[in-house]
């Protein structure tokens, strides 16, 4: 067999065996690969998008177009983000309190819940071409005029399966922080919580001893407390989402049983204000305050020191968090029935505010990079500063678009979704999610050597290029006046759509690069290994510590190999 055919079979066989790895080990790398499916996924049918815009496809006539459309970013959050970030955290909170997931088997059903859940509205909207667009503005999803009730009852139960797969995780966090293994001496599980969600930075604050507080003031670390914060977040988002897709599938169930509700009334803008409260806890809160304590972890395992700042990190994290909560309203900018006092509030003010505490973040962490030099330019350390850029870019932006005088310009163009939307979610948090990939792939692995820097390298620089220019380019077609959500068939905009696509060509590139690396450093046989039962307990987070067994190695075996 050739070298080649041998490490694409068998991977890095010196020091990549899928046998040895723990039950953690194979289930968050089961996420990772779920993840970067879906995000395959996305970006395929992403790259179709972009096309059309350059020129309309007979094969992506409307009705496929607008149900692509639909999918393409559920598909990008809820199928790949979802996935890699529950995954993370489902390995580094045990890993980073050292003491065993309070249940592995939670965390299996949080991944078949999701994969199954997005691969049911995606096939749903790829047969059937439900397109209510992500808003789900009502009464679109529900409307029997334009779209069939079985398709729509389809499509979200499959939103739904994700959400209760969301409330798993979310369980599992808040009782992996607050329980007490078995056979551990009893922890304070009030304490525990009340710290991760930030009340000790409360009282530190209220009685004047902030500034003066150390570390060791605290039960959790920090980047634990971003986790428990998010999670906060994800809770309601989901609980808003799972009500939202119950109310609608009430509607759809009941046409198909030949009961029809249309003439039950649902307040339009009560509606979309709920709406919007949740699905902004995604963009403004979890994704923030996620993103944040990821980089505050990366910080400090790239340094290996802590983070600058850290009292004020914790408390910024508690204000982003309370921030996330009442921004919504600049979603309704251009909604004429919105009240006054909630757009500039909620809309203006308190979402300008957020590029304090982001800006903080931001600033926190160069410091902490700054204070350790000098430091090797390692795979994580390039796509964490990746990452931060692609912030530095897309918050102001949005910030721009949440001024009730541009938003009446920005408003349903490109430029929301291009210099905000895309810029944000492929190179600030795709970028911060590669360099948390690239940083734990040892650790996941037991030592596993990347197939080959220079590919990384290659993947790093088509992706941070093509994730820019392509926002950019969006953006200036926006600019110009270009619709989303909108088929221009004269190529009004084909000139900044052509070099949006060649943008868009290049994360391609950069995903399929990036892919082939993982695979010659596993080889097809590890990747299959993964699916296959490990002999040891799920309580074991290294290979050789059963922290279930030996409670005594509890702040010494498990962060270690």
């Amino acid at each position: 067999m050739s070298t080649f055919t041998d490490t694409l079979v068998h991977g890095n066989e010196h020091s990549f065996h899928p046998e040895t790895l723990t039950p953690m080990q194979k289930l968050t790398l089961k996420y990772v690969v779920f993840g970067l499916v879906y995000y395959a996924f996305a970006v395929i049918e992403g790259m179709l998008l972009r096309i059309n815009a350059v020129e309309p496809q007979e094969l992506l006539f409307p009705d496929r177009y607008y149900a692509m459309l639909t999918a393409h970013p559920l598909v990008g959050i809820f199928g790949s983000s979802y996935l890699l970030v529950f995954g993370a955290f489902t390995f580094l909170l045990p890993y980073l309190m050292h003491k065993p997931l309070w249940s592995y088997r939670l965390a299996n059903w949080t991944l078949w819940l999701i994969v199954v859940g997005v691969f049911t509205f995606w096939l749903d909207g790829f047969i059937t071409h439900y397109a209510p667009l992500y808003t789900l503005y009502w009464p679109l999803p529900a409307d029997f005029d334009q779209f069939e009730p079985v398709a729509g009852a389809i499509f979200i139960t499959g939103i739904a399966l994700v959400m209760v797969g969301t409330l798993l995780f979310v369980l599992n966090v808040f009782k992996t922080i607050s329980y007490t293994p078995e056979g551990w001496t009893r922890q304070p599980p009030g304490r525990l919580l009340g710290d991760a969600l930030g009340l000790t930075t409360l009282k530190l604050f209220f009685t004047g001893k902030l500034s003066r507080s150390k570390e060791q003031d605290h039960l959790v670390s920090l980047p634990v407390a971003a986790i428990a914060r998010g999670t906060v977040d994800v809770l309601f988002n989901a609980g808003v989402i799972l009500f939202t897709g119950v109310l609608i599938l009430v509607y759809m169930v009941a046409e198909i049983l030949g009961t029809s509700l249309r003439t039950s009334a649902v307040d339009a803008l009560l509606y979309k204000n709920w709406y919007w409260w949740g699905l902004d806890l995604v963009a403004d809160g979890l994704v923030l305050v996620f993103v944040a304590g990821t980089w505050y972890l990366l910080a400090q395992l790239i340094t290996g020191r802590e983070v600058f700042m850290a009292r004020w990190a914790r408390f910024a994290l508690g204000l982003e968090v309370v921030v996330s909560w009442t921004v919504w309203s600049h979603h309704l900018l251009s909604d004429q029935g919105q009240p006054a006092a909630l757009k500039m509030g909620s809309g203006e003010f308190v979402t300008a505010f957020e590029l304090i505490t982001q800006g903080l973040a931001f600033f926190i962490v160069l410091v902490t990079l700054w204070q350790a030099r000098p430091l090797t330019m390692s795979n994580p350390l390039k796509f964490l500063i990746g990452g931060l850029l692609g912030f530095a870019l897309a918050v102001p932006a949005g910030i721009m678009q949440a001024d009730a005088g541009l938003n009446r310009i920005l408003h349903n163009t490109q430029w929301v979704i291009g210099p905000h939307v895309h810029v944000a979610v492929l190179v600030g948090l795709t970028m911060t999610l590669y360099a948390a990939v690239y940083l734990l792939l040892p650790l996941l692995t037991n030592g596993a050597e990347l197939y080959s820097q220079r590919l990384a390298t290659v993947h790093f620089w088509c992706h941070l290029v093509g994730g820019i220019g392509m926002g950019a380019f969006m953006g200036m077609a926006g600019l110009q006046g270009m619709l989303r959500r909108t088929i221009y068939y004269e190529g009004e905009f084909q000139p900044y759509m052509v070099l949006a696509a060649i943008s868009g060509f290049l994360l391609l590139v950069a995903l399929l690069v990036f892919l082939y690396n993982i695979v010659m450093t596993l080889g097809l046989s590890g990747a299959v290994g993964l699916f296959r039962r490990s002999p040891l307990p799920p309580s074991v987070l290294v290979p050789g510590t059963d922290l279930a067994v030996q409670p005594e190695t509890a702040t010494t075996g498990a962060g270690k190999e």
